[in-house]
């Protein structure tokens, strides 16, 4: 731990030990994290409510999550950009800024098209909470130390979830939509000052670039362009593996957490608010377990991580086969069982992300885990999109249940499945470059010097 007074050049280098600041600089990051999830799922949990303030059908009541989400994934390259470039602080509250602005707007209006412009806001203000935190572990954490900080970040994350499912839907039942939303855009605000404060960008004891012996060449020279960038992390397979990664292991809470698990357990199966309230907090709290475990096997798995995920989204995909499989809707018990299924097995969409911190440069990892997030994000976009049109049309517009819902899920299996096959061509790739970079003369992998072989 560092000394409060100590001078700066006595501090020890947070990259070779654990230290307070960083503690505290990751610790704020998180905060903001679990603001930008509880924004982004309180319209789950609203969903209902939404139907009758905006009096839309279900395919119009999607467009607000794949506006939303579909957004905050074709931020996620442009944000990490500007992270790498200008560090995550300003982005950070920025973000935070952008986000609160659209919660007040969503909040304040009746008008469906003024509220899917708040839904902008809020996907691009979103955008920068993860690639911030995520570009913030490798400069202020000991390498080895990363994957278990990852997996801290994304499940401490979730308890914006919890802050959706238990006092928001509260708020929402006792004082209405607009006291809701504008309290969620408050409590962003001061999140951004808090943070403005508390982060700071890269320690003087960390250097600014990479840890291999190419690209440390490489930065001797002028800094790359912005398209030099860019097109790197488009043709490097690690980070589309992150991708497809990212996609096969988190469609399955994105769809059920971000809009359709309130409706399915409202007026598929007939849960009480308190019931939905109960599933989302285990949910929740499942994910903010399981994410210490989840980051020991990332640390174990290296090279290898790809096939625990396979069998993990596996594993969820088989629970929801089984709980879809009746022609009545479950109990509760079953429900819950698949929540549990799912949320602590979701952790490892992020693993991918340590494939890339482990690959390329610090320089560009914000940029690189930023098309790494894309993958679930897009595919929850599709998604919930699909599944509105396929309740639509199974329902034939009167109220939606239990088989309706059976019949919109398949759209969730099918796009799994894209996912899945992502996952191993990605793989072939990834083991022909670095197979490619092995052979040629006088080549170095593109790694940091301090990660352990894999």
């Amino acid at each position: 731990m560092t000394t409060p007074n100590a001078p700066v050049g006595s501090q020890p280098n947070p990259r070779e030990q654990l230290t307070r600041r960083a503690l505290i600089v990751w610790g704020a990051a998180v905060l903001f994290y679990i603001v930008a999830i509880f924004g982004r799922t309180s319209f789950g949990v609203a969903g209902v409510a939404a139907i009758e303030r905006f009096g839309v059908d279900a395919s119009r009541i999607a467009v607000f999550t794949a506006v939303q989400i579909g957004v905050y994934a074709l931020a996620q390259i442009p944000t990490g950009l500007l992270i790498d470039k200008f560090g995550p602080r300003r982005v950070l509250v920025i973000g935070a800024l952008v986000m609160g602005s659209g919660q007040v707007l969503l909040g304040l209006t009746g008008n469906y098209w003024v509220a899917i412009a708040a839904r902008v806001l809020i996907g691009a203000g979103d955008a920068s909470a993860f690639l911030s935190a995520m570009r913030i572990l490798p400069f202020w954490f000991p390498l080895r130390l990363t994957p278990l900080f990852t997996q801290l970040t994304s499940s401490l994350g979730q308890l914006g979830q919890f802050l959706s499912a238990v006092p928001f839907l509260m708020l929402l039942n006792v004082q209405g939509w607009t006291v809701a939303f504008v309290s969620v855009g408050a409590v962003a605000v001061l999140v951004a000052i808090f943070g403005g404060i508390a982060i700071a960008d890269p320690p003087e004891q960390s250097p600014a670039g990479p840890g291999s012996a190419e690209q440390a060449s490489a930065s001797d020279g002028p800094e790359p362009t912005f398209w030099a960038k860019l097109s790197y992390v488009l043709h490097h397979p690690a980070c589309w593996q992150a991708f497809f990664i990212h996609h096969s292991a988190m469609l399955w809470q994105i769809v059920f957490t971000l809009l359709w698990g309130a409706p399915l357990m409202k007026l598929g199966m007939g849960l009480s608010d308190a019931q939905i309230g109960l599933v989302l907090t285990i949910n929740t709290a499942t994910n903010v377990i399981a994410g210490p475990i989840i980051g020991v096997i990332s640390q174990r798995a290296g090279r290898n991580r790809d096939r625990v995920v396979v069998l993990a989204a596996t594993a969820i995909a088989t629970a929801w086969f089984f709980f879809l499989l009746p022609d009545t809707p479950p109990g509760l018990g079953a429900l819950i069982a698949v929540n549990i299924v799912m949320a602590f097995l979701t952790g490892t969409s992020s693993y991918g992300f340590d494939g890339v911190r482990e690959t390329l440069s610090r320089t560009i990892v914000a940029t690189g885990t930023g098309l790494g997030n894309m993958g679930g994000f897009l595919a929850g976009m599709v998604t919930a999109q699909t599944v509105g049109l396929l309740l639509d049309y199974s329902s034939h517009g009167q109220t939606y249940t239990w088989g309706d819902f059976r019949f919109a899920w398949i759209s969730v299996f099918v796009i799994w499945g894209l996912g899945m096959v992502g996952i191993a061509v990605s793989k072939i790739l990834l083991k022909r470059r670095l197979a490619d970079a092995a052979a040629a003369p006088g080549s170095v992998r593109v790694v940091d010097e301090d990660q352990p072989g894999k």
